[in-house]
């Protein structure tokens, strides 16, 4: 599989922090990514039916190969795929979103429980704008822990070690080794660690 991105205009862009209007003369590459995987997506959640096919359809959306150590449990969804970056030993659980257009990288050992929601765009504030893309990526360092119903918003990084509690709102970056909850999350503990 190749990781050059299609159209590289628009998408290293994006990857640059740019802003995306519809009207872009671009915007028309940036849809077909958006159709091509959405298909892809609904494929592979509907029949897929054991974790190699899942990696194996998955690495065709994210347009690289996926470690055969990285388990994705469907269903799975992404709106764009092609800035999703996957470590070896990541667990993903059922139900997870990842809003990509920002990108999200997942480094080696992270776990990730069910109905996770992860994003990397927004929008602005001012009305008359709105429509417009702002790209700000997620990092989760290593061997990091999201809990169930955890939501991830862009520009976060969740240090090495960290935890995000089941059910947290995460707007602000999480330090390494600390256990954060709530909406909005905040550090409730610091993990020691032993090695």
């Amino acid at each position: 599989m190749s990781n050059e991105q299609p159209h590289a205009g628009i998408f290293q862009r994006l990857q640059a922090g740019e802003l995306l209007r519809k009207d872009d003369p671009e915007y028309g590459k940036f849809a077909e990514v958006v159709s091509r995987t959405i298909r892809l997506c609904v494929e592979m959640n509907a029949t897929a039916t054991n974790v190699d096919e899942v990696r194996k359809r998955l690495s065709a959306i994210i347009g690289k190969e996926i470690d055969a150590s990285t388990t994705v449990f469907p269903p799975f969804y992404t709106n764009f795929g092609r800035f999703i970056t996957l470590g070896k030993n990541v667990f993903i659980n059922h139900a997870c979103s990842f809003l990509d257009i920002g990108g999200i990288k997942i480094e080696d050992e992270v776990q990730i429980g069910p109905r996770v929601n992860m994003t990397s765009e927004n929008h602005p504030l001012d009305p008359a704008d709105r429509q417009t893309l702002i790209p700000k990526p997620v990092v989760i360092k290593r061997n990091a822990w999201i809990g169930a119903g955890a939501t991830i918003l862009p520009g976060v990084t969740v240090g090495e070690n960290a935890v995000v509690a089941a059910g947290a709102v995460v707007s602000r970056d999480v330090p390494p080794n600390t256990v954060v909850a709530g909406v909005p999350a905040k550090v409730i503990k610091t993990i020691s660690t032993v090695f």
